[in-house]
């Protein structure tokens, strides 16, 4: 996989010219109303490109990003400029907790797998509004909570699991966080989000071929059996998806669907006429 691209995606002018429709982030949608029009009134709607670095490890966080229907992976990064995904987050939650968590400087790096729209915050006002509101605080650290299990059950993906399994775990975590049973995606790209050659995802990918679970043609997947990609998964896609399923079931606010932990939520914004006044200027 290439270097990250050092060009950092808040230095540009990002507003969309049209809102953001349902499905709304499920995050954002789990909050009361009073926090929840609070946040409204400093978020901004963005449209993110595929392969764009939203922040790089080690840097300090100016936004956070909540994804409607974008698809963020975040990744560590080597001196070497190879990287290998840690987590993936889409509208279930938000990217860049490090700036409420204390520090304000990112552990991994992001990048935008699938392109898409979000909602954006400024680092200054998602901290500023967990130390001010209860829910808010309490919502994002149980999400946070249920990321972090994301990421070290994936760390331990890569150490101790074949390739094949990886590969079903993986297509399926993006999948559940994007509409559709299409991917448009290198095989470089897997191997760089994997950490492995290119070659073990070209064997890998025409195994799940053979056993009929996938159908790739120059970067483009179709899965034709997700119930065979789950059976042929590891153990790791599993204990995410309970991290996940336990986040809402655990807390009555939280949006509720009839399918999967990730299914689209619908709840509708705050109504514009109960939002709190602007935020003041990002801090220079």
């Amino acid at each position: 996989m290439r270097p990250l691209d050092p060009r950092v995606i808040d230095e540009t002018p990002l507003l969309s010219t049209h809102p953001l429709a349902a499905p709304e982030n499920q995050l954002l949608a789990s909050l009361p109303p009073e926090p929840a029009a609070l946040l409204q009134s400093r978020l901004e709607a963005v449209d993110l490109a595929a392969g764009t670095t939203l922040y790089q490890a080690g840097t300090v966080l100016r936004h956070v990003y909540f994804p409607v229907t974008a698809v963020v992976s975040l990744v560590s990064p080597l001196q070497d400029g190879s990287c290998a995904e840690v987590a993936v987050v889409g509208r279930e939650g938000v990217v860049g907790v490090c700036a409420f968590m204390g520090g304000g400087t990112a552990l991994s790096s992001a990048v935008v797998q699938r392109p898409g729209t979000a909602w954006r915050m400024s680092a200054r006002d998602i901290a500023d509004a967990a130390r001010d509101l209860e829910p808010v605080m309490q919502q994002l650290l149980r999400y946070t909570q249920a990321l972090f299990t994301h990421m070290a059950q994936t760390s331990a993906c890569h150490r101790h699991h074949a390739l094949a399994p990886q590969l079903c775990r993986w297509l399926l975590q993006h999948l559940d966080r994007q509409a559709g049973d299409e991917m448009r995606i290198t095989q470089d790209r897997i191997a760089g989000m994997l950490g492995v050659r290119r070659e073990g995802v070209t064997g890998a990918a025409l195994q799940l071929q053979r056993q009929g679970l996938i159908h790739y043609n120059r970067g483009h997947i179709r899965v034709l059996d997700r119930r065979g990609l789950e059976q042929h998964s590891c153990e790791c896609y599993g204990v995410v998806e309970r991290a996940y399923q336990q986040l809402r079931n655990g807390s009555s606010a939280w949006p509720k669907t009839g399918s999967s932990a990730l299914a689209v939520s619908r709840t509708p914004r705050p109504n514009a006429a109960t939002r709190l006044p602007a935020a003041s200027a990002p801090r220079r």
